[in-house]
């Protein structure tokens, strides 16, 4: 059973000084602190995914504080939760927070309600911004790197009988874009496509 600790500053010029002498003051060996200079938003963090995977039933994980760890409070709460079925511990100092008492037990479960309400918030709000957006008549999802002249091009090409194969050759566009364009699948195209002639309704 050992006890590792993790401490994070966001840049190299930040000094992590005061949390690796907070976390070996809780008793964890100052071999077995990692510190890292990454921002707290960054999934990427390689030194932090080394000590996860490294972490095995017994140890315990300590950081200075929960915002080291988490890059929000739903990752905090999966990772720690993701611990607890490893048999790893954890706490944090500032917080008060330890796995290994029902006191810890009990704030992590507040904190996983949190995040529950925090994804329930950007759903709504995600939900709400597109339903207004909709409303709006605004055009939803990626702009095409396709332009309006190019879409023109290839109906016109298209009217003088042009396989598609032959269209993506002379637009350097790919066969599927050059489909989509045609079968006017593209929301941010459709002002763009030509409008059907009357004459050649039946």
């Amino acid at each position: 059973m050992t006890s590792y600790g993790y401490a994070r500053v966001s840049t190299i010029a930040q000094d992590a000084q005061a949390q690796v002498d907070a976390l070996t003051a809780a008793g964890v060996a100052v071999d077995h602190v990692v510190v890292e200079h990454a921002s707290g938003t960054r999934s990427d963090r390689p030194l932090l995914v080394d000590l996860l995977g490294r972490l095995v039933e017994g140890d315990t994980l300590t950081v200075w504080r929960l915002d080291r760890l988490g890059r929000s409070t739903t990752h905090l709460v999966e990772t720690v939760r993701e611990l607890e079925t490893r048999g790893v511990e954890f706490r944090s100092l500032s917080e008060h927070i330890d796995t290994t008492t029902p006191t810890g037990k009990l704030m992590l479960g507040l904190f996983a309600l949190l995040a529950e309400f925090e994804r329930d918030l950007i759903a709504e709000r995600t939900a709400a911004g597109l339903a207004a957006a909709r409303a709006d008549g605004k055009t939803l999802g990626r702009r095409s790197k396709v332009n309006p002249r190019q879409v023109r091009h290839i109906h016109d090409l298209v009217r003088q009988g042009r396989s598609q194969r032959d269209i993506a050759a002379l637009t350097g566009l790919s066969r599927a874009v050059v489909g989509r364009v045609v079968r006017n699948e593209i929301p941010s195209l459709a002002a763009h496509q030509p409008q059907p002639d009357p004459m050649d309704r039946p």
